[in-house]
């Protein structure tokens, strides 16, 4: 496997290692181009690789029978797909897709494994991770239940615009439908309203961000949880 030691590192969690942790890291990474819809696991299998996005990002979703897949989180350039490795768990609890093209390093799972062992510092970088990104999967949780579809959807491409590195994104309101669990003519209505506050324009699944304050202003307070939770942590 080609070692990455001169490649720029731009992956936030990656960037919080010490010099030699980052540089074990990306010793062991390959760079790669994931493709949108992508699958890269399913639950309850067996990671083969753990990803670090730098351009691209991945939704993770929970699946039920009879019913569309849930975004429950976002994964984008501040952390990494297959964390729950540094706690002895090599398997997924969810489905992860890709859901923004771009660039992202990889490592195989079992090289992941070694790596940590012996190594308290890079165990507990990833143990804050975890728990950062378990705090985004019980804050979505809450606020699939207790939200009205407008703030949800202010916090969604709140939190999509973070990682998309562009001020627009292409995204169907079915997948959005999908994504929040609600019908489309919801996501019609609540993007109808964005738009029309000139926060974002919406034109044949093309979203473009207008107003990024102003769409903070009407997204629900999950969007500043979670934000929080990984700059305590991390900044």
């Amino acid at each position: 496997m080609p070692a990455l030691t001169t490649a720029p590192v731009v992956n936030r969690l990656i960037e919080s290692l010490s010099p030699k942790a980052r540089q074990q890291i990306l010793h062991s990474c390959e760079h790669v181009e994931l493709s949108s819809g992508t699958v890269l696991c399913e639950p309850d299998q067996p990671f083969r690789y753990v990803y670090f996005p730098l351009t691209s990002f991945i939704t993770l979703v929970t699946t039920l029978r009879d019913h569309q897949p849930l975004e429950m989180g976002l994964i984008g350039n501040e952390g990494m797909l297959g964390a729950t490795v540094a706690l002895g768990i090599n398997s997924a609890p969810m489905r992860a897709m890709v859901q923004g093209s771009g660039t992202a390093l990889r490592m195989t799972a079992e090289q992941l494994q070694q790596d940590l062992q012996n190594n308290a510092a890079l165990t507990s970088t990833f143990n804050r991770y975890l728990y950062v990104l378990m705090a985004q999967l019980a804050q979505t949780a809450a606020c699939a239940h207790f939200h009205a579809i407008e703030p949800r959807l202010a916090r969604w491409l709140l939190m999509t615009h973070d990682r998309a590195h562009a001020d627009y994104f292409h995204l169907t309101q079915e997948f959005l439908a999908n994504m929040l669990g609600v019908r489309r003519s919801g996501i019609t209505v609540a993007a109808g309203a964005l738009q029309e506050r000139k926060l974002i324009q919406y034109a044949r699944g093309k979203i473009s961000i207008l107003d990024r304050v102003g769409l903070e202003a009407v997204a629900c307070e999950c969007y500043d949880a979670v934000t929080k939770d990984y700059a305590r942590l991390f900044e």
